[in-house]
């Protein structure tokens, strides 16, 4: 097992190239720092300085090879590499509070971003004026969005907000894509027409994330939850509250297994087979080998005391010693993810392998460099 610090600041939020030899991170501040492997090593290649607030959001398209950023300061860039630097070109978003998530679409032709503005921005290249353009969700959105996702036909999008709702849009723009067909969420979509509304997500919605199909949508919320909504089954949903704190990340790695991570500083995995089957299949973290030494009667009942514990140790069992905030498919398709990666407040980046054995079919998952 092995991971890689990128410091002590804690990384807001990553993002990795196609080839997955560059990844681009935010040590919690307004910069976009692009690191290259070599070797065994990360090194820093390039600086991302246009922003001049916390950077909320990155994402890196892959065969346009643009990234786009997003931060506190209500703007939005897209990054195009150009003789070896990278040039920003500003979007006019159209916000009046901070950015707080952005994500590419699967077909990289727009981008839509979350915000504090109580609205989704649909963003789009418009050539006539060589400009981004956006189109606004307002309705029914009553608070801060705090996270996004593509449906797989690159026309609906998931949201999770701090109203406690998860929705589905519809984000097509007629101006640049032909007209959809009929999906399991609906049939009429016209711009921002809303085909789910859970209002019981019992928490700010952290995290949300489709199925390879995109016929299920599985989200995490802040009271300890993940729940999958079924379009294939008339939009049943089911939820699981936890045992454990909060998870900030979710992540859809094939047709049936669900991988989760937040407070608790290590990725959970869940499996999710029909409604009502949802269920939480093991912690994919191998806890630390410690060597206890001999502890004197002071030192016992000291750490007791102030720590509420017999451990003398500050560190954690886990390859994360603080929360993870960010979970990212590495390599493999969507339906068979092979390799995924998380960055946590620790400053910390582990690449994780997703395998099955053969054996009992079941999933094992190791910290991998």
């Amino acid at each position: 097992m092995s991971l890689y610090s990128f410091g002590l600041e804690p990384i807001s939020c990553h993002a990795w190239n196609k080839d997955r030899t560059q990844i681009a991170v935010s040590p919690n501040n307004n910069k976009v720092n692009i690191y290259e492997k070599k070797g065994k090593d990360w090194v820093k290649i390039h600086e991302l300085t246009e922003h001049s607030g916390r950077i909320t959001g990155i994402d890196w398209a892959p065969e346009s090879n643009r990234i786009v950023t997003c931060a506190s300061d209500r703007n939005a860039y897209v990054w195009t590499l150009k003789d070896g630097m990278w040039k920003p070109t500003l979007v006019l978003v159209r916000i009046n509070r901070a950015a707080t998530c952005v994500k590419w679409s699967p077909q990289e032709n727009k981008f839509a971003l979350g915000s504090g503005a109580r609205l989704i921005s649909v963003c789009y290249f418009e050539k006539e004026n060589d400009w981004w353009l956006s189109k606004h969700i307002k309705k029914p959105i009553c608070s801060t969005v705090l996270s996004l996702a593509w449906h797989p036909n690159n026309i609906l999008l998931a949201a999770g907000s701090a109203d406690l709702h998860c929705r589905v849009f519809s984000a097509y723009i007629k101006d640049i894509e032909d007209k959809p067909g009929p999906t399991a969420w609906g049939a009429k979509m016209p711009f921002g027409e809303v085909l789910l509304e859970h209002k019981d997500c019992g928490g700010w919605v952290h995290s949300v994330s489709f199925s390879p199909s995109g016929d299920q949508l599985a989200w995490v919320a802040h009271n300890s939850s993940i729940t999958v909504a079924d379009a294939a089954q008339k939009k049943e949903v089911t939820q699981l509250t936890i045992d454990h704190l909060p998870l900030l990340s979710v992540l859809y790695v094939n047709p049936t297994e669900i991988v989760a991570a937040g407070h608790d500083c290590c990725p959970y995995q869940f499996t999710y087979k029909g409604p009502g089957a949802l269920e939480f299949v093991k912690k994919l973290d191998i806890p630390k080998q410690t060597s206890k030494s001999s502890m004197s009667a002071m030192q016992h009942f000291r750490n007791l005391d102030k720590r509420a514990t017999e451990d003398d140790s500050n560190e954690l069992d886990t390859l994360h010693q603080n929360s993870i905030t960010q979970l990212c498919v590495v390599s493999g398709e969507k339906a068979k993810v092979e390799k995924y990666s998380s960055v946590g407040l620790d400053g910390a980046m582990v690449i994780w392998d997703f395998k099955v054995c053969v054996s009992n079919s079941a999933f094992k998952s190791k910290a991998v460099v």
